[in-house]
C-alpha cells in the first residue's frame, strides 16, 4: 500500500478531476510502452515489456504432452504469475503469494477464457500434433519484475509479445510409431513454426478514482480508487475477458460505460502494442 499525505491525495484527486494528472497525462493516456524480445535464451519465446517504472517479464515454454478427452484437436495452455520480492513493498512476504494468485486468475479470464483454457487469445488447435494422441503444453510464466501500477494490463502485453516470439518445433511422428506410450518424436532443431497472434486481445483496466476513469495507473494513482475493471478486446473490438477489483460496488450502467471507453482505448494501445513488438522481433533477427 502506498503511503500518501492528505495533501498528496488531493493533490492526486484534484489532477484526475481536471484531467491533468501528476505526471503531465491526460485521463486516458498511457505512460511510455517498451518490448523487447527473446530475453529469456531457454525458453521457446519471451518478452520484457516496460510501461513507466512498471516492468514485466513473460516467457513460453513448451513440453510434449496428450491432450485433454474433451478437446482432442487442440493443445493445452497454462498460466501462471509470480511477483519478485523486490517489486515493491506490497510483495514482502504472504503478499506476493495473494498478488500472485490475483494476477493469474485474472489473465486466465482475460486471455485463456477462464480455467479451461478454451483460448479466447489463440486458437490453441496450432499446438495439437496427432490429434487425441500428441500436443505441446505451452505454460506461460509471468514475472513481475518493477511494480508502479497497471500490472495487469503489462502482463497481457507482454505475454502476447512472448506468444508472438514462440517458435513451435516441427514434431515428426515415425510412420507406424505407437503413441499409446512414451512416443518417440523427431524434433527439428531447424524447422519451426510460429503462432498467429493476430487475435491475441489486449488488456485495458480503467481504474475509477472519485468520479472520472483513468487508464494505466500508477502506484499511487491505484491507491485512491475505489474500484477498477479490466476487460480484454481484441482488433475486431470483441471482449474476450473482463474482471473487475476493488470493494466498491459499480452500477450496470457504470460497467457498460467502462466497457466502452475501454474499447475505444484498445485501439490506440493494440496499434502502440503491435508496432512495438514489430520493431523487436526485427531487432532480435538482426542480432
Amino acid at each position: 500500500m502506498v503511503g500518501l499525505s492528505a495533501g498528496e491525495k488531493h493533490f492526486i484527486q484534484g489532477g484526475i478531476a481536471q484531467d491533468l494528472r501528476a505526471d503531465g497525462r491526460k485521463r486516458l493516456t498511457y505512460r511510455p510502452i517498451y518490448v523487447e524480445t527473446g530475453v529469456i535464451p531457454q525458453a521457446d519465446g519471451s518478452a520484457k515489456v516496460k510501461m513507466g517504472a512498471t516492468e514485466v517479464i513473460a516467457s513460453v515454454k513448451l513440453d510434449l504432452a496428450r491432450p485433454n478427452p474433451s478437446q482432442p484437436g487442440k493443445g493445452k495452455v497454462s498460466l501462471f504469475v509470480s511477483c519478485s520480492a523486490t517489486a515493491g513493498p506490497m510483495f514482502e512476504g504472504r503478499g506476493s503469494e495473494e498478488l500472485s494468485t490475483e494476477l493469474s486468475v485474472a489473465l486466465q479470464r482475460c486471455l485463456l477464457g477462464g480455467k479451461s483454457g478454451a483460448g479466447a487469445a489463440f486458437d490453441p488447435s496450432c499446438l495439437s500434433i496427432v490429434d487425441g494422441k500428441l500436443c505441446w503444453d505451452a505454460y506461460i510464466d509471468g514475472l513481475v519484475v518493477s511494480a508502479d501500477g497497471n500490472l495487469l494490463d503489462a502482463l497481457g502485453a507482454a505475454i502476447k509479445a512472448a506468444l508472438t516470439n514462440t517458435r513451435v518445433p516441427v514434431a515428426n511422428v515415425p510412420a507406424g510409431a505407437s503413441l499409446d506410450e512414451d512416443p518417440d518424436v523427431d524434433l527439428s532443431s531447424q524447422e519451426t513454426t510460429r503462432i498467429d497472434t493476430s487475435g491475441v486481445p489486449v488488456i485495458v483496466t480503467l481504474t475509477k478514482v472519485g468520479r472520472h476513469y483513468i487508464v494505466d495507473a500508477t502506484s499511487e494513482e491505484e491507491s485512491q480508487m475505489s474500484s477498477a475493471v479490466s476487460v480484454s478486446i481484441n482488433k475486431e473490438r470483441r471482449i474476450c475477458g473482463l474482471t473487475k477489483r476493488g470493494g466498491a460496488g459499480l452500477d450496470p450502467s457504470i460497467i457498460l460505460d467502462m466497457i466502452s471507453v475501454a474499447s475505444h482505448v484498445s485501439e490506440q494501445l493494440m496499434n502502440k502494442l503491435d508496432s512495438e513488438i514489430a520493431a523487436a522481433e526485427a531487432d532480435e533477427q538482426d542480432i
